[in-house]
């Protein structure tokens, strides 16, 4: 009985660990507008393409695809070296 009770124990916490990834991205979101507000030294072809990016993040999160945002957002902070 106890065994199950650790499995079910276990089981739990590795879907909310999962939830809690899958809804990060207002944080990621947060990042990004925190380091353009600083105002980075960027090239117009690259500020443009991490607005675009960002939005798409934002739009996507909004629609439920959160890997999709991620993967969005993620290239953003990487343009934006963070």
């Amino acid at each position: 009985m106890r065994f199950l009770i650790q499995i079910a124990a276990v089981a739990l916490l590795a879907m909310a660990a999962g939830s809690a990834l899958a809804h990060n991205c207002p944080n990621e979101m947060k990042a990004i507008d925190a380091k353009l507000a600083t105002h980075p030294a960027l090239t117009a072809d690259n500020a443009a393409k991490v607005k675009q990016l960002r939005a798409e993040g934002e739009a996507q999160h909004k629609a439920g695809k959160h890997d999709d945002s991620m993967k969005s957002l993620a290239q953003a902070k990487k343009i934006l070296g963070i």
